[in-house]
């Protein structure tokens, strides 16, 4: 098969340094570069996971917010390893968490869901 992976996830923000502050110190994620689109409205930023040099999350900051015809993302989903650990170290950083609870599925696994920045929905999973 050629597809391998996913690339990265695409989010447009509406300020970039507030938003790679928030996905490197909320989610854990570091910076790996920046770059200009070229057209003179578009910046993009690139972050991935501790010691990957692949991009997971692109930070896209520019659009006039009427993009949202060329498709929607639900939200991004990050796997943890201690789901209430990590809860509790974001709760420090202020998110506000959509869900009221921790959710539990029937096979053990367990996700709690809270916005970045820009309203975006992430999501923290801990597999079973």
């Amino acid at each position: 098969m050629a597809v391998r992976k996913i690339e990265h996830v695409g989010i447009m923000v509406t300020n970039m340094e507030r938003s790679v502050a928030f996905y490197r110190d909320v989610i854990g994620l570091e910076p790996l570069g920046t770059l200009d689109h070229g057209n003179g409205t578009i910046k993009l930023a690139f972050l991935g996971f501790p010691g990957a040099k692949e991009t997971q999350v692109e930070l896209i900051e520019g659009y006039d917010g009427t993009l949202a015809e060329e498709g929607k993302v639900h939200h991004i989903a990050f796997t943890v390893d201690d789901l209430d650990a990590e809860l509790a170290r974001i709760e420090k950083h202020d998110v506000k968490f959509i869900d009221p609870d921790v959710t539990t599925l029937p096979n053990g696994a367990r996700y709690r869901f809270f916005y970045g920045p820009d309203g975006e929905w992430i999501e923290f999973f801990q597999p079973a």
